[in-house]
C-alpha cells in the first residue's frame, strides 16, 4: 500500500486578516490587536490545528496616510520576534516563523535574536528571510534610497552567512555550568569568526549559545530570479505566491531543480505556497461570503490598492474595463518583480476587469483564493500535494479568528481522516515537524578534522 504524501500546513498572521477588508467583519476582533491575550488565543488554536508553524509577517512601512486609511487595511503590525515570545510562552509545539529583513538590520542582531527565540522556545523558531519590497522603508533607516534588487539579495546571502557563523561560534556543549569545578562554560569551545566581504566586516562571536535547533529554520519568501538563487542557496522552506496548479508546477519543478549545484536534497526542501480560503456549507454561501468580504472594500480603495500594488494608476481606467495588464512592468520595478509578474500574467490569462483584479488582490495579495466547501478545499489542496505543485501551504485565513477557527475545525479533520495530515505532533521542534535535521556546526567539523 502506497504511503500518502503528508502535507506540512503553515498559518499566517497578519493584522486582523489577510483580507483587506476582513478587519470590518463582525466577527473579527480588529480592536485587539494591542491585546497580548489575542495573539496568545492565536497561537493557541493555531497549535490545537497541528500546524508546522506560524509565519508572521513584518511590516515596517504603513503606506501612504490619507484620509480613508482606516478602510484600507487594520494597523498596526507588532514586532515579529516579540509577538513570537508572547505566543512561545503559551503554546509547546507549533513553529514560531518571523519575518525579518536582511537589508535593513544587522546579522549580528538578527541572530542573536532567534538565538533567544529558539532557546525560550525549546526549538521552534524560524526566520522568514526578506529583503524588504517597500522602497519607502529607505527614509525610514537613514538611507537616500533604496537599494538595487540584485544588491539585496547579495547583501541577503552574505547576511545569512554571517548569522550561520555566528550561531556555529559557541559548540554545542561550549556551556559547562559545572559549579564543582567553578566552570561555567568552556572558553576553548567558544571562536571569534574572522568575516570580511562585500557588506559585512566583523570579529567575534555571539553573545548567545548555539541555538536549539542548530539555526532556526531558514524560510524565504521571493520569486524573481534572484530571490530564486537565493532559496536555493540558503532557504529551508520557501513560502511563494502561486495563483493556479500550472505555474505553482512549474515553480515548484524548477526551484527543486536548482538544488543540485548547491549539494541540497530536494526531499528535505519544502515549497508552501499561500492559499487563503473562504469556507461555506456549500459553495454557493461561499461564494456569497467572498462577495460579502469583498463589498467590506469600497471600489475606490480597492482600485487605489492595486495601483499601488502594480505601480500604475488605474485612476482613470473605467472601473468595469479591461484590466491594463500590458502597463505592468515587473522587470524595471526595483522592489516586487515577481509579484508584479505574477499580476501581469493573471490579468492576460484571465481577461478580468479592473474591478475584478482589485478585488482579486484585496482577498490575498496575488495568492490563490478560494471559495467552497471543506471538503472542496481539501480535495484541492491533495490535488495540488500530488501532482507535484507544492508540499504544503501556508494557509491565510480572511479573518481572525474565526477564520482560522473554520480552517482547523472543519478543514483539518478532514484532512487527518484521509491519512493527509498528523493527528498529534510527534516532535518537538519546528525541524522535526518539517523533518529537517539539524545542521553541524563548522567548528565541530574542525576539531574533528584537526584529530584524525
Amino acid at each position: 500500500m502506497t504511503t500518502k504524501k503528508q502535507l506540512h500546513l503553515g498559518v499566517f498572521l497578519l493584522n486582523a486578516g489577510q483580507h483587506t477588508g476582513g478587519w470590518r467583519h463582525p466577527e473579527t476582533q480588529a480592536d485587539r490587536l494591542l491585546d497580548i491575550s489575542f495573539y496568545q488565543d492565536f497561537a493557541r488554536l493555531s497549535e490545537r490545528g497541528k500546524f508546522d508553524t506560524i509565519l508572521i509577517l513584518e511590516q515596517i512601512a504603513i503606506g501612504e496616510q490619507n484620509e480613508r486609511v482606516a478602510e484600507e487595511r487594520s494597523i498596526p503590525t507588532l514586532d515579529t520576534l516579540t509577538l513570537l515570545s508572547v505566543m512561545a510562552a503559551v503554546t509547546e509545539r507549533i513553529g514560531l516563523t518571523a519575518t525579518l529583513s536582511t537589508t535593513y538590520n544587522d546579522p549580528y542582531h538578527v541572530a542573536a535574536r532567534f538565538a533567544t527565540l529558539d532557546h525560550l522556545s525549546g526549538g521552534r523558531a524560524g526566520w522568514n528571510m526578506v529583503t524588504s519590497q517597500d522602497p519607502r522603508i529607505a527614509s525610514q533607516f537613514s538611507k537616500d534610497a533604496h537599494m538595487d534588487h540584485t544588491l539585496r539579495y547579495q547583501r541577503a546571502n552574505e547576511f545569512v552567512e554571517v548569522a550561520m557563523k555566528l550561531w556555529d561560534s559557541w559548540e554545542v556543549d561550549a556551556l559547562v555550568a559545572n559549579r564543582e569545578a567553578g566552570i561555567y562554560l568552556d572558553p576553548a569551545k567558544v571562536h571569534d569568526i574572522d568575516h570580511s566581504d562585500t557588506h559585512f566586516s566583523f570579529s567575534g562571536s555571539s553573545y548567545i549559545p548555539r541555538p536549539v535547533q542548530g539555526h532556526p529554520v531558514l524560510f524565504q519568501a521571493g520569486s524573481s530570479g534572484s530571490g530564486l538563487q537565493f532559496a536555493a542557496r540558503k532557504a529551508e522552506v520557501v513560502f511563494t505566491a502561486q495563483d493556479n496548479l500550472h505555474d505553482a508546477q512549474r515553480y515548484y519543478a524548477n526551484l527543486k531543480g536548482m538544488l543540485e549545484p548547491y549539494g541540497r536534497d530536494a526531499a528535505k526542501f519544502h515549497i508552501l505556497p499561500g492559499l487563503a480560503p473562504i469556507l461555506g456549507s456549500t459553495e454557493r454561501e461561499a461564494k456569497e461570503r467572498q462577495v460579502y468580504f469583498n463589498e467590506l472594500v469600497l471600489p475606490e480603495i480597492a482600485v487605489r490598492n492595486l495601483s499601488g500594488t502594480i505601480d500604475v494608476d488605474l485612476s482613470s481606467y473605467p472601473l468595469d474595463g479591461p484590466f491594463p495588464y500590458w502597463e505592468i512592468d515587473a522587470e524595471a520595478n526595483n522592489s516586487k518583480k515577481s509579484r508584479l509578474q505574477l499580476l501581469k500574467d493573471l490579468g492576460q490569462r484571465e481577461k478580468w476587469t479592473v474591478r475584478q483584479m482589485s478585488q482579486h488582490v484585496i482577498s490575498a495579495g496575488g495568492h490563490h483564493t478560494f471559495a467552497g466547501t471543506p471538503e472542496q478545499l481539501a480535495d484541492l489542496m491533495e490535488s495540488w500535494i500530488d501532482q507535484a505543485a507544492c508540499d504544503g501551504f501556508t494557509i491565510m485565513p480572511s479573518h481572525y479568528l474565526r477564520g482560522l477557527e473554520e480552517f482547523v475545525e472543519q478543514v483539518i479533520p478532514i484532512l487527518q481522516k484521509r491519512g493527509r495530515y498528523r493527528t498529534e505532533y510527534t516532535g518537538h521542534t519546528l525541524r522535526e515537524h518539517l523533518g529537517l535535521t539539524s545542521p553541524a556546526n563548522r567548528w565541530s567539523k574542525v576539531q574533528a578534522s584537526a584529530s584524525l
